[in-house]
């Protein structure tokens, strides 16, 4: 069962040189307390999965307008100028995947799976140094699972065992990567007792949670 801590405890679960999801699509549906004190505490030399790279004092961001990351691993990277200031000075190393390769990839690394094949990148640079399948006379790129250290993930109601409830768009990659992650710290924009959630409603079982921030009084 998940067990709730401070944000504190949280951020000290994060450790120098971990590998770390990120849920969020330009800070909608990111763990925003979790991230503040993380970039609080400068945890450093991260290489951080996220869809983007937020804006340089929001979300994400501020990790890496910090210096925190190490590496980026992301869909698109545009609207924060940080991102292409640092790679470019050789701060940052940044590698951009498709998005929906993206979360395909996850999606593997928390089912199990050794990977998929796609069409999508092929004949581009997304597809140097990957293995070609080629099945019924088409080439197909195989993808491989991504996983990581800690997931960082935030719902709108998480009850105290861990079950969560997300509000419209905002459960985007915190689905996926609450289940390819070794450690699963969850931020509950309103944290409620079991049962008030109803468990047609549970989108993220308390099983994928290991620990629970009281984002409403961090």
């Amino acid at each position: 069962m998940a067990k709730v801590v401070s944000v504190e405890e949280a951020v000290c679960l994060i450790k120098d040189g971990n590998t770390v999801m990120i849920g969020g699509f330009m800070g909608c549906g990111s763990p925003h307390k979790v991230i503040d004190a993380l970039a609080k505490k400068g945890t450093k030399n991260l290489t951080v999965m996220c869809n983007d790279g937020a804006c340089p004092k929001f979300g994400i961001g501020k990790l890496i307008t910090s210096g925190q990351v190490k590496k980026l691993i992301a869909t698109h990277v545009g609207l924060n100028p940080e991102v292409g200031k640092k790679m470019n000075a050789g701060e940052l190393q940044v590698e951009l995947i498709p998005q929906g390769t993206f979360a395909e990839r996850i999606r593997c690394g928390g089912n199990g799976t050794g990977g998929f094949l796609t069409l999508t990148g092929f004949g581009t640079t997304i597809a140097d140094g990957k293995q070609v399948i080629r099945i019924d006379g088409k080439d197909y790129l195989l993808e491989l699972p991504l996983k990581a250290d800690v997931a960082l993930i935030c719902g709108n109601k998480i009850d105290k065992q861990g079950n969560v409830w997300y509000r419209g768009t905002t459960r985007n990659f915190n689905v996926v990567m609450a289940t390819a992650a070794d450690l699963v710290i969850a931020e509950a924009d309103k944290l409620v007792e079991p049962g008030e959630i109803e468990p047609e409603n549970v989108v993220t079982q308390s099983i994928f949670v290991d620990y629970i921030v009281d984002g409403g009084n961090a």
